[in-house]
């Protein structure tokens, strides 16, 4: 029996203040939710919920996820918004 390959992904959320928090995860739909309720990074504080997810990448593993969440890390807010402007 082989297991499924794990789908990785770098997303973005925009949160009710306006800031922006970008992670990984294996599963996009259950992060944010978890986000939301609390249960996230210490940056999603209650006067920043709810977020929204505006922007995912699909990786092929943690690594790639990893480099690329640094990367889009390190850019400024307007860089960001530019990733998913044009959606």
């Amino acid at each position: 029996m082989s297991q499924k390959p794990t789908r990785w992904f770098v997303y973005l959320l925009h949160c009710k203040d306006g800031s922006l928090y970008c992670g990984i995860t294996t599963d996009l739909k259950r992060r944010v939710s978890q986000q939301n309720c609390g249960k996230g990074a210490k940056y999603i504080v209650p006067a920043r919920r709810p977020a929204k997810c505006v922007w995912k990448q699909k990786v092929s593993n943690k690594s790639e996820a990893l480099k690329l969440e640094y990367q889009i890390k390190r850019m400024s807010a307007p860089k960001k918004r530019l990733l998913y402007s044009h959606l």
